[in-house]
């Protein structure tokens, strides 16, 4: 077990409803295509699936998606969309589970790779991606860039979203890169809002590139988004692509 928390099975049941957008055309269409394009006629592995909100229409394209997945309620959703036949998918934590056979394409989006909690997890975390990739495989990770530039002196804590059904915001250890990301949902109608909040370990990219390092992997491409936008200061978050020697 990593240090990654637990998600339980109501927030696994409500998951794919509070992340409409996020399943979208116009957000999974690049998605799809990025992914697709690096996975070429190889298998793809994905770390910390989910309910398959990537990896079942990734599968659609004709890539062969295998998954890895920590919570069994999660995992529990995906397959009710599509048979383990069809998507297997191994319970298991992404920094040591193993799957059997290589692949052209691991990747790991949707900020993941920060619920491992500790530096040493997020390093095997690459280190296992390496483990699996065949010579000239691609590890993708998709990441937010942290959001320290509104932090002003004594402040610890930034909004990231302030709409009618929902608050949220990040509280900041900066000693240890933990983040807790709080939110604030309004589920019906009669004003309450259930709160929830979890744990993560925040990363630079130049911080990642040598954690890609340590495991084998060379750097190849970074841009802002799925749709291959350059990669600035400004920049909120970050796909980043490295490459396994052939």
């Amino acid at each position: 077990m990593t240090s990654s928390e637990l998600w339980n099975r109501a927030t696994a049941d409500r998951y794919d409803a509070e992340e409409t957008e996020m399943s979208s055309a116009a957000v999974l269409g690049p998605t799809l295509d990025f992914l697709a394009e690096l996975a070429g006629d190889g298998r793809a592995l994905e770390f910390a699936i989910g309910t398959g909100r990537v990896g079942v229409p990734l599968r659609e394209r004709g890539v062969p998606v295998v998954g890895v997945e920590l919570s069994e309620h999660m995992a529990a959703v995906l397959r009710r969309k599509v048979g383990e036949d069809v998507l297997p998918v191994v319970i298991g934590d992404m920094a040591k589970t193993v799957v059997p056979g290589e692949f052209s394409l691991v990747y790991l989006v949707y900020n993941t790779i920060s619920n491992l909690l500790t530096q040493d997890e997020q390093v095997e975390c690459f280190r296992n991606a390496a483990r699996h990739l065949a010579p000239g495989g691609r590890f993708v990770i998709e990441l937010g860039v942290p959001p320290l530039r509104f932090l002003p002196p004594g402040q610890v804590a930034v909004p990231f979203d302030v709409s009618e059904r929902h608050l949220g915001f990040d509280t900041f250890d900066l000693v240890e890169q933990i983040l807790v990301s709080h939110h604030f949902t309004r589920d019906g109608d009669d004003g309450r809002y259930r709160r929830d909040a979890s744990r993560h370990r925040y990363a630079w990219p130049a911080e990642l590139d040598l954690m890609a390092r340590i495991a084998g992997l060379e750097p190849e491409r970074r841009v802002a988004d799925w749709d291959g936008a350059p990669f600035t200061q400004d920049s909120v978050k970050h796909i980043s692509v490295w490459r396994k020697p052939a």
